[in-house]
């Protein structure tokens, strides 16, 4: 098996976001489990909101061709969606939109086709953020990802993760860990 490239990221902004901690989390497990893990933060990658007349004028916007290259790059995808009002949030699904763009040359979503995706989301809510990862599996899946079947939603996150990042619930520790582990095996191979 090789050392597979997992890119592990959040989808918000927000600098203390529980969803950037528990994606950083899951790296960490991760790479304990012989991952090269690269974390990215979409706040250092602005983008406009996707719009076919700016494609159409001037191309995608330096910071799309810079995620797509770094996606690109990935066997797989550590992914933690925060719910937005139910759903995917914005710089999600706007991030999604510009890399899925193609390039001349390029094939159909070069990004994303085959790579391996480990869902996750973090909500202070009781629920853990598990309505939006459904619209990101689809949306995930439709351009040609591969899907890990299980998935972590962690309710009451801003009780179980600590200020530094660690997962203190034992329970919940474990299921992010062979999460990560299983991402690990399938990329490797």
């Amino acid at each position: 098996m090789s050392k597979p490239k997992i890119l592990v990221f959040a989808g918000s902004l927000r600098k203390d976001s529980l969803n950037k901690k528990l994606a950083r989390a899951a790296g960490r497990y991760a790479e304990a489990a012989g991952a090269e893990v690269t974390f990215l933060d979409l706040a250092d990658y602005p983008l406009p909101i996707y719009d076919g007349d700016i494609e159409s004028a001037s191309g995608l916007p330096e910071n799309a061709l810079k995620l797509k290259q770094i996606l690109a790059a990935h066997d797989g995808f550590i992914l933690s969606s925060p719910e937005y009002n139910g759903g995917i949030s914005g710089v999600l699904k706007n991030m999604i939109d510009w890399v899925s763009r193609p390039l001349e040359g390029e094939p159909s979503m070069a990004a994303f086709k085959d790579k391996w995706v480990a869902l996750l989301a973090a909500s202070p809510g009781t629920l853990g953020g598990i309505r939006a990862l459904p619209m990101v599996r689809t949306i995930l899946s439709g351009i040609g990802c591969v899907m890990m079947p299980e998935q972590v939603a962690l309710g009451q996150a801003n009780k179980v993760i600590d200020a530094e990042g660690a997962i203190t619930d034992e329970a919940a520790a474990s299921r992010v860990q062979r999460l990560s582990e299983r991402l690990v095996r399938f990329a490797a191979k």
